[in-house]
């Protein structure tokens, strides 16, 4: 009995090609899958539904131009829903690291889309002349690169953050007259409260997400329809416009923003400034949650010789071999995918660098890298502030007698006796061990009801322009 076959012969430009037999792409995904063994990633899959949506729109845009048959754009839109819907995506496997403008992957989808279509509708489509219809791999990856971040970013960053932002609010709001030692160098500074310590994360947060928010509609801009180099050869002169208007329409229950057409696709397909720039802007965000991931862990060490300050939820034993042992894990994970969003960045950065001449040949690491910073930080935001920020307590007691010790209050003296003097009594209480309001009674003439008052150290916090 004759063994049934399982592979098939697949010819493109180059010559035929063994592929396996159920597999719905052709001969161009089968050499990118042979020639580009260099990791185990591959494109996420925001990205492929960004594809699969840059050839729904062109589909129909190409049919509306009358340039494309309406029972070729229909299957080709059923295929993309299908994609879209989650369907087939065992067969998108190409290697990160392949031809720099992403043909590998813009054909593996265009081939795939050829598959679904001969499988689901006997049609015999081609992947170039079809699916590929008046586009260009050199304008399909950079809109795919910005159709997916968008969509990223509103659909899971912003939300996050946001989330976060209203976490960290309430938690200033119930402690803002719980009174607390300030720090600057890491030593002892002026007092303030737990509110007004986190209303500063509340506003560092809220102000690099506004500065995001305000950069990406600039990612709207789309290279689409300039093609090979930017001329817009082998595409209809209003194939651009009717592109952007028809992804618009398509997304507009998942993107607030309406696409448009570049001014200069020479730009956008030569340069990836826009991912630069979304970039740096991510890494401010990770700036902002090392940071408070930082206080958080110094706030919480201890519990008898650290700051002591807040006790964190014990999510998990801390150690293989010291029982007992809770650590600050939440703080430490969200420290490290910091410090991956800022490696991300230098990746990036780098291949920006790489646009030479009319074509930038890092695409796919851009699109990767930019897309994982995107979820690095969504999912960092949530579980810091799920994990960390809601449940944390307050050592009061702690809090309280750091703050009584503090030989740092006699700055409030500064007005009044001059800082020399003020300097000499702080001295002479952190010598003799003593609270500044016993060497000010010594040293001084001031009544010791006034000193009270003058050192009282939620009086000094409650400064004109804190937080109420």
């Amino acid at each position: 009995m004759m063994k049934k076959a399982s592979t098939r012969i697949e010819t493109d430009s180059l010559g035929d090609i063994v592929v396996p037999l159920n597999a719905m792409y052709g001969a161009q995904t089968q050499r990118a899958l042979d020639n580009f063994n260099i990791s185990s990633f591959s494109l996420p899959t925001s990205f492929i539904m960004a594809l699969a949506q840059i050839k729904k729109a062109a589909a129909q845009t190409n049919a509306n131009l009358k340039l494309l048959s309406p029972q070729a754009a229909d299957a080709i839109t059923s295929a993309t829903d299908e994609i879209l819907q989650g369907k087939h995506s065992d067969q998108f496997a190409v290697d990160v690291f392949q031809t720099g403008s992403g043909t590998s992957s813009n054909m593996n989808m265009n081939e795939v889309i050829v598959g679904i279509c001969r499988a689901k509708f006997d049609l015999k489509l081609h992947p170039n002349d079809h699916v590929n219809l008046g586009q260009s791999s050199n304008d399909v990856i950079p809109t795919a690169i910005q159709i997916s971040t968008i969509v990223q970013l509103q659909s899971h960053l912003i939300p996050a953050f946001n989330q976060l932002i209203e976490i960290v609010d309430v938690k200033s709001h119930e402690l803002k007259s719980v009174i607390k030692t300030g720090r600057t160098h890491l030593m002892d500074a002026m007092p303030l409260t737990f509110g007004q310590e986190l209303s500063g994360w509340a506003s560092q947060l809220r102000t690099g997400l506004e500065r995001l928010e305000e950069y990406m509609v600039s990612m709207t801009d789309l290279a689409q329809g300039g093609t090979a180099v930017g001329t817009g050869i082998n595409t209809h002169p209003l194939f651009a416009k009717g592109f952007a208007a028809k992804l618009s329409d398509n997304l507009s229950e998942s993107v607030n923003l309406e696409f448009s057409s570049s001014d200069n696709f020479f730009r956008t397909i030569s340069s990836q400034d826009l991912s630069v720039g979304l970039s740096g802007h991510l890494r401010v965000l990770a700036t902002s949650l090392y940071k408070i991931s930082t206080d958080l862990r110094w706030m919480n060490s201890g519990p008898l010789c650290g700051l002591a300050e807040i006790e964190l939820e014990a999510l998990q034993p801390g150690s293989s071999i010291m029982p007992g042992k809770v650590n600050p894990v939440i703080p430490e994970a969200v420290s490290m995918a910091c410090a991956q969003v800022i490696g991300n960045d230098a990746t990036i950065l780098m291949s920006g660098m790489s646009g030479n001449f009319q074509l930038n040949t890092m695409l796919p690491v851009i699109a990767y890298n930019l897309l994982q910073s995107i979820e690095l930080l969504a999912n960092s935001a949530s579980h810091l502030g799920e994990y960390s920020i809601k449940n944390f307590s307050v050592n009061t007691d702690n809090a309280d007698a750091a703050v009584q010790r503090n030989p740092i209050l006699a700055t409030a003296l500064t007005p009044i006796i001059g800082y020399a003097a003020a300097a000499k009594i702080a001295k002479k209480a952190y010598r003799t061990k003593r609270s500044v309001l016993q060497v000010a009674c010594e040293e001084t003439c001031i009544d010791e009801q006034e000193l009270r008052e003058l050192l009282d150290p939620l009086n000094l916090a409650n400064l004109p322009n804190s937080l109420d």
